[in-house]
């Protein structure tokens, strides 16, 4: 399945928005966006979404049950 335009951005805007810290599991990004009304299908598109942002560095992935997923800040 290819990535659609916009999915990781919406990802990183909701967190963003959410003032997260720290690292979060798929689902519970998951949960983020379905509170800020951003369907986006299932914890296992967000893991897809991120997973394949981390083989370029912009995602932190923490091997564990369930992995972690930490967004560095954009800004630094």
């Amino acid at each position: 399945m290819a990535m659609r335009e916009g999915e990781f951005e919406r990802i990183l805007t909701v967190l963003e928005e959410a003032d997260t810290d720290g690292t979060l599991t798929a689902r519970e990004i998951c949960d983020l966006l379905e509170e800020h009304d951003e369907a986006f299908g299932s914890a296992h598109r967000v893991a897809t979404v991120l997973g394949r942002r981390a083989q370029s560095g912009e995602v932190e992935v923490i091997q564990g049950q369930p992995y972690r997923y930490r967004v560095p800040d954009r800004d630094s």
